[in-house]
């Protein structure tokens, strides 16, 4: 995973991998190197990776995409700005669809865009000062690309006030609408979430990979009948599996099972 002046990725003994967003300078902005590099790190994480944390540096988490790299797709091609907005869309599929379970540390503002990356998270642990906006609508465009993950987070009803009044909402808003899970002072945020993390850790991690995908599986395919009728062969074939089995062996040994290692 490659370091560079606009992020750096750590990672720990117990396979947490850390992403975080260096451009302090920038409010911590979304260019296209940044967003490649994101696309990238979370592809290639490591086999070892059980979660995937995502943080920023500074007192902003991300003010959405960087106004400079928006203003000069004016000078791009109509293929150009295509090649750019799908990459960005590219990005957030990949942290949508990892199978880890992924937490975003918001210490500060998220705004536009950086909405749009904590609404691909499973975990959002926000600070109490942290805001948020879905700010594109002042700036004359839509928030196409995030639309999908910010509209599955807080629900058409506040996306339609939100992605029209451009207001911003506090931390306690956040959590109310559903696009934060868990609301803490920032002295306490990196225990907040170590304590997920932790929690995270003390489970299968292929079942976790299931349990995900059946998430948006169930959430975008309701209740259809085939759907539905799918869910027994489901379970049916996990429990089977050499890490079911584990886990019921260590229930009922009265022992840890072996993805954990501490």
């Amino acid at each position: 995973m490659t370091n560079t002046d606009k992020w750096r990725t750590t990672s720990d003994s117990k396979g947490v991998y850390t992403l975080t967003i260096t451009r302090e300078k920038q409010r911590n902005a979304l260019d296209l190197e940044l967003i490649l590099g994101i696309t990238d790190a979370v592809i290639n994480l490591p086999n070892d990776c059980r979660v995937f944390v995502l943080a920023s540096v500074g007192n902003i988490f991300c003010a959405g995409a960087d106004i400079n790299w928006m203003k000069d797709s004016a000078k791009l091609s109509a293929e150009q700005n295509q090649a750019d907005a799908h990459a960005f869309a590219t990005m957030l599929k990949t942290l949508d669809q990892l199978p880890h379970p992924t937490i975003a540390r918001v210490q500060g503002a998220a705004l536009g865009g950086g909405v749009g990356i904590i609404s691909c998270c499973d975990v959002v642990v926000a600070a109490e000062q942290a805001v948020f906006a879905l700010s594109e609508v002042r700036l004359g465009i839509i928030p196409a690309t995030i639309s999908p993950y910010v509209i599955e987070a807080i629900g058409p009803r506040a996306a339609r006030r939100y992605f029209q009044s451009a207001e911003k909402f506090d931390a306690q808003r956040a959590y109310d609408i559903g696009l934060v899970s868990e609301v803490c002072e920032l002295d306490a945020l990196d225990d907040a979430v170590e304590n997920i993390t932790n929690a995270m850790l003390q489970c299968g991690p292929y079942a976790q990979g299931q349990a995900k995908k059946l998430v948006r599986d169930i959430s975008t395919q309701g209740h259809k009948p085939e759907v539905i009728e799918s869910l027994g062969d489901r379970l049916a074939a996990i429990r089977t599996g050499e890490e079911a089995q584990e886990g019921f062996s260590a229930f009922l040994d009265k022992r840890k099972p072996s993805w954990i290692t501490d």
